[in-house]
């Protein structure tokens, strides 16, 4: 009787696999992996019925009415209306009015205040509400004018409201 003893062979290690390929191989596994699940989803509900959806009249819309104005002083209750006309009307730079009916900050205190005293008052404490952040603002047209946007110009007018409330006027 012969006994044989195997030999061992010496196995060399695995080669070590960077990062990169181990990211590489997961992604191939998790898109089989999803492909499957997809089309599982598809022959499981192949059976039910899929109505159309329905067409829907539905009521335009409705644009939300003003709130009722925070303010009791003449002056504030001038700039919170400004506000709202420059709101309803949009906002422009460079005239008191554009082509589409848009209107600067001027324009907007001049149409909500009802007298022109009332509107110089208005100007002149939007322009201190302005020259708080903006020192070197020469007047409220030229601030206006160097605006991109009309955030800011309701923001200010919403602060000289404020402002002018605190005061009473």
């Amino acid at each position: 009787m012969t006994t044989r003893t195997a030999a061992r062979t010496a196995t060399a290690p695995a080669p070590a696999v960077d990062l990169e390929t181990r990211l590489a191989l997961t992604e191939a596994a998790m898109n089989v992996r999803l492909a499957n699940a997809s089309a599982a989803i598809e022959i499981n509900t192949a059976h039910i019925p899929i109505d159309p959806i329905p067409h829907i009249d539905a009521a335009p819309l409705l644009t939300p009415a003003t709130s009722p104005c925070p303010y009791r002083t003449t002056v504030a209750t001038a700039l919170w209306r400004a506000r709202n006309h420059l709101a309803a009307r949009g906002w422009c730079t460079g005239a008191l009015r554009d082509e589409q009916g848009a209107i600067c900050l001027m324009e907007a205190i001049r149409v909500a205040a009802p007298s022109s005293s009332l509107a110089d008052t208005a100007m002149s404490v939007l322009l201190e509400a302005i020259r708080r952040d903006f020192p070197d603002a020469v007047s409220v047209p030229a601030w206006n004018d160097r605006r991109a946007t009309p955030h800011l110009a309701d923001r200010y007018l919403d602060r000289a409201a404020e402002l002018a409330h605190a005061r009473g006027m």
